[in-house]
């Protein structure tokens, strides 16, 4: 859950980038994102503002974003950035999508070799917490924004979900999960964004982080259609 001080610095956020729409655009609220999807222009410029989002952040983290500093970075207009993400937020958990979906890029390149369900998902999990711990700081930020998320963030978040949990299916090859699998998909989701928490706030080692990720990773085990034929 967000600490006082957590909530404090969301909302100082959200003033910075409440002043910067109405400095960009001249009135108080942000003119809509761009229709999807993008043409071939819009989309390569969508990519330069994430590449710029993901350098200052890897950088120095969440302060290192700000709205104008991803402008300039990206070549881009400070009122067509707001157009196309309406928030530091929005942009930070925009991000983090993109970096997952170039992370299951690579894991379909190279999937997952364990033995079992689980054994994959685990694997899997820890690549991807392997490349995180290489970008601390990115890492910190993203999370930051995913936990600072509000209803108005809701579609951002739920791509990143969504991209969660293609990401574990493919581990598994599963391309009609049940519904007792994707609920434990789910959870496993959950102690993933927690274990990231705990590990960014520096009160969980790696160590801690594999073995919860490992215990989570059998409800795959459990939930696979095998294991209930067998009884």
């Amino acid at each position: 859950m967000p600490t006082e001080a957590n909530r404090d610095e969301a909302a100082r956020a959200a003033t910075t980038d409440r002043a910067g729409k109405a400095a960009a655009t001249g009135a108080g609220t942000a003119r809509p994102a761009p229709a999807s999807p993008l043409t071939e222009r819009q989309e390569a410029r969508r990519r330069r503002i994430l590449r710029a989002c993901a350098r200052l952040a890897g950088r120095g983290g969440f302060d290192a974003v700000q709205m104008r500093e991803v402008a300039e970075s990206s070549q881009v207009a400070l009122g067509t950035l707001y157009r196309y993400f309406p928030s530091k937020i929005h942009l930070l958990v925009a991000t983090m999508q993109d970096q997952l979906e170039t992370l299951h890029g690579t894991l379909r390149k190279k999937p997952p070799a364990g033995e079992t369900p689980a054994e994959r998902v685990a694997e899997t999990l820890m690549r991807a917490f392997r490349a995180l711990q290489r970008e601390p700081h990115l890492a910190d930020a993203m999370v930051r924004a995913l936990t600072f998320a509000d209803r108005s963030v809701s579609p951002e978040v739920d791509q990143v979900s969504r991209q969660t949990t293609m990401i574990i299916l493919d581990a598994v090859e599963l391309t009609d999960p049940t519904p007792e699998q994707l609920s434990a998909v789910r959870v496993i989701e959950h102690t993933w964004h927690s274990t990231l928490i705990t590990w960014l706030s520096g009160r969980a080692s790696v160590a801690q982080v594999r073995t919860d990720i490992e215990t989570v990773c059998r409800l795959m085990d459990l939930t696979a259609p095998e294991s209930t034929d067998d009884r």
